[in-house]
């Protein structure tokens, strides 16, 4: 179900431990809020930010570790061996089964099909699939959270002067904040938005190339059962989806 840590992405994974713990020194160790309010004995804030940098670290390793929802090859079939001429002998190659489920992808990246495939993500060096979507979502809540409370971090002075030295190194590190809190604020918002919606976000950027969209209209989405239903199916439905069912429903009928 998980992947070796020290695998593939070992590197990207490390960084973004690093960096993150790195941030949060910075926030205890420098003359900010949370800091003096540690050395005050005030210590729901201090405690509840490491509580949620633990619970950010650790929602990154499940993502980036988990299984996204692999077609492996003792499943219904999902791989076929091949005879390929190259380079003047014969060679095996494995290639994914024509007929996989749909919503399915090859990731070129893992080498995998990927159940209810959205992207491959390259700060987490893992497929988003159907397994740890709604983990990947929640991982961006905690992360934005966490960037946010940073920026927040900033101690009162009574002037520019005492204000600046007590400030000088969060305000170094604002920059790197604000520009991670910013694109994962834009992740998040466009995930849920395409989740209210029930499209992928592979889906939404290749419908053109998908057989099973190309031939909807620009505004028709088959799998669309209303923002309420969808989000409700996301986040608190587990399980696989025969996603043929809800394509080939009747009218907008219930599955």
């Amino acid at each position: 179900m998980f992947k070796n840590v020290f695998g593939s992405g070992f590197l990207v994974r490390t960084a973004h431990v690093v960096l993150t713990w790195i941030i949060t020194l910075i926030l205890f160790l420098y003359d900010t809020e949370l800091r003096k309010q540690e050395e005050t004995g005030q210590l729901l804030q201090p405690v509840l930010f490491v509580l949620l940098v633990l619970l950010s670290v650790l929602l990154y390793f499940a993502v980036s570790l988990m299984d996204p929802g692999f077609i492996l090859a003792e499943d219904n079939s999902a791989y076929r061996l091949v005879l390929v001429l190259e380079m003047g002998r014969l060679t095996f190659h494995v290639l994914c089964w024509e007929q996989q489920p749909m919503r399915s992808k090859h990731c070129q990246t893992c080498q995998h099909c990927v159940r209810r495939y959205d992207h491959h993500c390259p700060w987490i060096e893992n497929c988003v699939g159907e397994r740890n979507h709604r983990w990947f979502v929640l991982y961006l809540a905690v992360q934005l959270l966490v960037l946010l409370w940073g920026l927040t971090g900033f101690s009162h002075a009574p002037s520019w002067s005492p204000w600046l030295r007590s400030n000088g190194v969060l305000l170094a590190v604002c920059p790197l904040l604000a520009l991670l809190a910013l694109i994962v604020l834009l992740l998040l918002g466009s995930h849920l938005y395409l989740i209210s919606m029930n499209i992928t976000t592979w889906e939404f950027m290749s419908r053109h190339r998908i057989s099973y969209l190309k031939h909807c209209g620009a505004d028709e989405n088959p799998f669309d059962r209303g923002a309420a239903r969808n989000l409700w199916g996301f986040f608190c439905e587990w399980g696989s989806v025969a996603w043929e069912q809800v394509y080939f429903r009747e009218g907008s009928d219930p599955v």
